[in-house]
């Protein structure tokens, strides 16, 4: 019988979930026992179930193994110091932004006419400037916007100008190559009474 590939995500029938609980566990401590007698490695394998019951296994004394674990983290943080430096910069430079982003948050609300009761004359007169130069700013660019669309405007113009000159043209050539034709008028019969 051929195994399907088996899809990495929750069992949510309890009782399965239970029974795959059991059996791979089993394999899991198994192959930890083997890794250990096989290459006389010093193996500890710590398991919590769901319910938070404790099945471990070690090859040798598990506090000895671990106590060797956190040296081997402990140097590594020395040998390493630049990451603790990288880490505690980066956590500034977080703290930094956050006060960053308050302020240009309660900027915002300031600019939107939001939490003005508590500003000083000064910090209305520069509010005040500020909402000048953005005035400034729109109407320069609104200023800009229309030149363009009266040049393109014009353009068109220009354009159907050529476009209307082109058909008189045509319609000249035509009335010469093809005289006007003569109408007739019919009398109107009107029945006398």
């Amino acid at each position: 019988m051929v195994r399907g590939k088996i899809q990495m995500r929750r069992i949510e029938n309890a009782t399965s979930r239970q029974v795959t609980f059991s059996k791979r566990r089993s394999g899991l401590l198994k192959k930890a026992y083997e890794l250990s007698v096989l290459c006389d490695a010093e193996v500890a394998l710590i398991i919590f179930s769901q319910k938070g019951k404790l099945y471990e296994f070690a090859s040798s004394n598990i506090q000895n193994i671990i106590e060797k674990y956190r040296e081997c983290v402990k140097e590594e943080e020395r040998d390493n110091p630049d990451v603790e430096r990288q880490l505690q910069k980066m956590r500034l430079e977080a703290i930094n932004m956050a006060k960053k982003i308050e302020l240009l948050e309660l900027s915002q609300r300031k600019l939107l006419g939001q939490n003005i009761g508590s500003c000083s004359l000064e910090e209305l007169q520069q509010l005040d400037n500020q909402l000048e130069r953005s005035l400034k700013s729109i109407r320069t660019k609104k200023a800009e916007l229309y030149k363009q669309e009266i040049e393109r405007l014009k353009a068109k113009e220009m354009l159907l100008l050529e476009e209307n000159a082109r058909l008189a043209g045509k319609v000249n050539t035509y009335i010469y190559m093809y005289p006007p034709f003569v109408y007739f008028v019919f009398p109107s019969f009107q029945s006398s009474e």
